[in-house]
């Protein structure tokens, strides 16, 4: 597909889940993929909307001509991802936040005092977003990323045909960051690109494939 006027949604950052009424669970992601895949598809004529986790790790200037949409909590994300799919039409979604994958059984509606000597949780799994992309716009363009902290290569390719085939999307990013340093494949049905040893290379691959699906 050409680029220039399409309509791109982007997912970054990380996500929050309550367990009382001031503390949270968090990841470490910091929306820095985001960032990079939103520049590299404005600046090829795109239109880009952006859901953003929390935080503040992005200089203002860095966002201009990016449609913003932040949210905190996973279920702030739920809605805002579902109301941009339902409301407007898209030619991709690239769906790289760092999804909360568990939950609190149940929250508390109020701060648990810091002088309980233990504090059990219980977590349950949280709705996989990743496959309800497509539930508005059944020809949509989508793709994943597994994140897979160490991973070799073996299980990088692996784990993200996986989730290529029980999401049933068109790319996935399979990424680690073994040894400190960052490495991504990006898998279709029959291929494997990579490895692609910055962000801003594997963007830069990955915006050929959406222009030139196979």
């Amino acid at each position: 597909m050409l680029l220039k006027g399409k309509t791109i949604l982007i997912t970054a950052g990380p996500t929050w889940v309550a367990i009382d009424q001031v503390r949270v669970i968090s990841n470490l992601a910091s929306g820095e993929t985001g960032f990079i895949l939103a520049d590299k598809f404005k600046k090829l004529g795109a239109k880009v909307t952006l859901l953003l986790g929390p935080g503040n790790f992005y200089h203002p200037g860095s966002l201009t001509g990016i449609k913003l949409i932040r949210f905190n909590y996973f279920s702030e994300l739920v809605q805002r991802l579902d109301h941009e799919l339902k409301n407007h039409k898209f030619a991709a979604v690239i769906h790289a936040a760092a999804v909360a994958d568990y939950q609190p059984k149940e929250v508390t509606y109020r701060k648990v005092s810091s002088l309980r000597k233990n504090w059990r949780i219980d977590l349950v799994p949280t709705k996989k977003l990743i496959n309800c992309l497509r539930i508005y716009q059944p020809d949509l363009f989508t793709v994943g990323f597994k994140f897979q902290p160490d991973a070799r290569k073996d299980t990088l390719i692996k784990k993200g045909r996986e989730l290529l085939k029980s999401a049933n999307l068109n790319l996935v990013v399979a990424n680690s960051n073994k040894n400190n340093g960052y490495q991504a494949y990006i898998l279709d049905g029959l291929n494997q690109y990579g490895p692609f040893l910055s962000k801003l290379k594997m963007a830069d691959y990955l915006s050929k494939l959406v222009r030139n699906p196979c």
